[in-house]
């Protein structure tokens, strides 16, 4: 029997999307925790197969004790070379663990709808081993971004948040991006979060959705096939 996947979310009603499936059709229950509303952390990731942090409205910035105790958590994973994934929230917390600073736009332009994503070299090499190549473009909702930290490999870049992928050591990755989500959760974030949509760069719903159609079927792929070296990677 496979050991199940630590799934951090951060609001009442969030789902791990996509990558809670993949991850049942490998045979992976999932451990579902919200620090935020009293769960509590394990100590050790020894039962477990490796932990996803998901985004969330709020910011790794913020003083809220369970943001400090989630950040100071990721070095479990890390001591223990346990596969680590986080999105959006989670891989800016990845990062302020690690000391970089998690940061605003200067101008204060949101990535919220499809964008460019551009592989490095570091990237092209491990898109090369997976045997996928980086989706073209891929889904964003956020308005803070993150420098690459010391000792972490960038392995891709966009253009207002030059920090897309980050890889730390040999399973632990940080994407800013949202390839976990689903029809239905853009539905659902374009309607609750509307507001959101008059930032500057942020797409209208209707690009969003057709952005979908055009971009999703190669990222839908690329996790597909990123999620098995994830954990294979975690299991070497």
């Amino acid at each position: 029997m496979k050991a199940p996947v630590l799934m951090v979310l951060h609001q009442e009603h969030s789902t791990p999307g996509r990558v809670g499936r993949l991850l049942q059709e490998r045979g992976h229950a999932l451990d579902i925790r919200r620090p935020r509303f009293g769960d509590a952390l394990p100590e050790t990731l020894a039962a477990h197969a490796g932990a996803v942090v998901f985004g969330g409205p709020m910011s790794a910035n913020d003083p809220d004790d369970f943001i400090k105790t989630e950040i100071d958590w990721i070095g479990v994973p890390l001591k223990e070379n346990k596969p680590y994934l986080g999105l959006c929230l989670g891989a800016q917390m990845l990062a302020k663990h690690l000391g970089a600073k998690v940061w605003e736009h200067p101008a204060g332009r949101a990535e919220i709808g499809y964008y460019p994503l551009v592989p490095t070299s570091a990237g092209e090499e491990r898109s090369t081993r997976w045997g996928v190549t980086w989706p073209t473009h891929v889904y964003h909702w956020h308005r803070e971004g993150f420098d690459c930290p010391t000792g972490a490999q960038m392995l891709a870049t966009g253009d207002d948040f030059p920090t897309q992928a980050i890889g730390v050591g040999p399973s632990a990755y940080g994407l800013q991006f949202h390839p976990e989500v689903t029809h239905a959760m853009i539905c659902r974030w374009t309607v609750k979060a509307e507001e959101r949509l008059a930032l500057p760069g942020a797409q209208d719903r209707i690009r969003q959705i057709e952005g979908r159609y055009l971009y999703d079927p190669h990222v839908s792929r690329w996790l597909d096939v990123f999620l098995d070296h994830w954990l294979d990677e975690g299991a070497a």
